[in-house]
């Protein structure tokens, strides 16, 4: 991980607060770049597209409440972790926020060592990629429940129609998946529609 795309947005702090979130990021900038990292900006959507392509990694140092935007936005690009600069201007901004569920993947903050960083920036890595392995996992498994439900719904009708048992009609539709060379799945779907629109 060598680049990092650091987001901040200008004109959007509070009266007072302004110069802070502005002194804050520089902090921000400037102990990343120390670190060894190559820093991109930005402190809006239309800066993303220059330099998604070499991005590793976001630092966020924005309110909590402006997280779930930024998420968006950036997964319209690219997939990638997502950490949050928690200087404190951001936490005192973030502080009405804090039961708010945020798509982040690690916190760092201006006190950290070099060390620090780079630890907090890998176990962010790790988390992200953790996350995309459960988000995978549960979109498979959301897939096969209704799969099984479409399947589970022909089995029902074939055993009304031919008075068959389940084992038997599951056979039925696994032999007519292997003659039309289709996934039972879309031949109990098809079995299912063309049963609700004669029932219609």
């Amino acid at each position: 991980m060598r680049c990092l795309l650091l987001i901040h947005e200008q004109g959007s702090a509070a009266a007072g607060q302004e110069q802070t979130s502005i002194e804050s990021t520089a902090v921000a900038e400037e102990s990343l770049n120390e670190c060894g990292y190559q820093v991109y900006t930005a402190c809006s959507a239309a800066d993303v597209p220059r330099c998604i392509h070499d991005i590793d990694a976001a630092v966020v140092h924005l309110p909590m409440a402006r997280l779930n935007t930024w998420h968006r936005t950036l997964n319209e690009w690219k997939s990638m972790p997502l950490l949050w600069w928690c200087s404190p201007y951001a936490a005192t901004a973030s502080a009405a926020a804090c039961e708010d569920d945020v798509p982040i993947d690690g916190i760092m903050t201006p006190t950290m060592s070099p060390a620090e960083l780079h630890w907090a920036l890998h176990i962010g890595a790790k988390q992200f990629f953790d996350r995309q392995q459960w988000d995978a996992e549960r979109r498979q498994l959301r897939a096969q429940l209704e799969e099984r439900k479409w399947i589970d719904m022909a089995k029902g009708i074939l055993c009304d129609i031919n008075r068959i048992s389940e084992a038997e009609a599951y056979d039925l539709l696994r032999r007519r998946a292997m003659n039309e060379r289709k996934r039972i799945v879309d031949v109990a779907t098809s079995i299912v529609k063309a049963h609700q629109q004669l029932k219609a």
